[in-house]
């Protein structure tokens, strides 16, 4: 595992053009990588106090250009030797991407398939997140933005703690941000006994498992009614969805549904997002989102009109997300589905396996 730190820009930019290039590229010849006992040096000296920088975890046996260990800067400790990759790193090299934090967060090995699909998860809301604050067991994000929306306003936890800890902490980072409810995503294994202790003290719990599955091999289907669209043309269909979802809201209603659909664009400023839809007549009845982050993609939002069931669509938009993330050198693709809900047996027909669960909690 080789290591590299970027800054969330360049690493947007690396989704879009395939490879990070940086500066020392051009001046150097090489891009500066590090072992994980080693990347704290390159991040105090180049970015102190950054609390904002990217961890790309790299695989190197898909990197074509040649790896040196050499010399780094002069303030070095003595005889210690940093990765030197001469050429630009692929982006589909880069299997997970992950906060920079002193000490490291767990880092997903190439073959960790439910390291990859936590890190997606769980740290995709940190990366977009308008404010991000340490709390017990790891971290808050909040987005005031989007208040209603509690994948922006939540606790991710990815260390055990007990109930007591959640509902203080979701009360304190909730009742100072003015959260209209107090959230929790428990994401380390086990997680589910603290859930169900919250569950007895009135919270609502959602068990959720993570699947995945490479994106080779899928079924050839013909998806030529498949179209890849700008996102505003989604957000119809994603209303009418919310609106039969959320059901307690009142007068809220229309302020939370506005807010859920305009989340959406905040994933684009951080990973590569693209939509896709089927028509009926000329209207979206189908739907589907595919995240690509690396060597590692999302699928996510695959909703039908209820109308429009039972022809295809969604397999199709599958065969399509599926198509795309091997296209861009994805190696890997994962998603969550409900535990207890069928569209998770739907995904296990398609080849998806189960690779590991979280449990979302929230109360109000």
């Amino acid at each position: 595992m080789l290591l590299h730190l970027v800054e969330p820009a360049a690493w947007r930019a690396a989704l879009r053009s395939g490879a990070v290039r940086p500066a020392s590229l051009e001046s150097a010849g090489f891009v500066h990588l590090s072992t994980p006992d080693q990347v704290h040096l390159p991040a105090r000296a180049l970015f102190p106090g950054r609390r904002d920088l990217l961890l790309l975890v790299v695989d190197p046996e898909w990197l074509a250009d040649p790896v040196r260990f050499e010399p780094g800067r002069p303030d070095d400790p003595p005889g210690m030797r940093f990765p030197h990759l001469y050429g630009p790193l692929p982006a589909s090299a880069v299997v997970a991407v992950v906060p920079y934090r002193d000490p490291l967060p767990p880092l997903p090995s190439p073959g960790d398939a439910y390291g990859r699909a936590l890190a997606s998860v769980t740290w995709l809301p940190v990366r977009r997140a308008v404010g991000v604050g340490d709390v017990p067991g790891g971290v808050a994000v909040l987005d005031p933005d989007v208040p209603y929306s509690y994948d922006h306003n939540r606790l991710l936890l990815t260390s055990p703690v007990d109930a007591a800890t959640v509902e203080r902490a979701a009360e304190e980072v909730g009742g100072n941000a003015g959260w209209p409810h107090r959230a929790a995503l428990l994401a380390w294994p086990g997680g589910g006994a603290v859930a169900s202790e919250l569950g007895r003290a009135g919270w609502d719990v959602e068990e959720l498992v993570l699947m995945a599955r490479s994106p080779a091999g899928a079924a050839a289907l013909a998806h030529d009614r498949v179209e890849v669209v700008p996102q505003d043309e989604v957000h119809e269909l994603w209303a009418a969805s919310w609106r039969r979802d959320v059901t307690s809201l009142g007068d809220r209603l229309d302020t939370a549904v506005r807010q859920l659909v305009a989340r959406e664009r905040l994933d684009d400023l951080v990973v590569a997002v693209t939509d896709l839809v089927v028509r009926d007549g000329g209207r979206v009845v189908a739907a589907a989102q595919l995240r690509v982050d690396g060597a590692t993609a999302a699928v996510d939002s695959v909703l039908t009109d209820p109308a429009h069931r039972g022809r295809g669509h969604a397999d199709a938009l599958l065969a399509r997300a599926l198509e795309l993330a091997a296209g861009a050198g994805c190696d890997l693709v994962v998603l969550e589905a409900r535990a207890h809900d069928w569209p998770r047996d739907w995904y296990a027909r398609r080849g998806f396996t189960e690779v590991g669960r979280t449990w979302s909690v929230s109360r109000g």
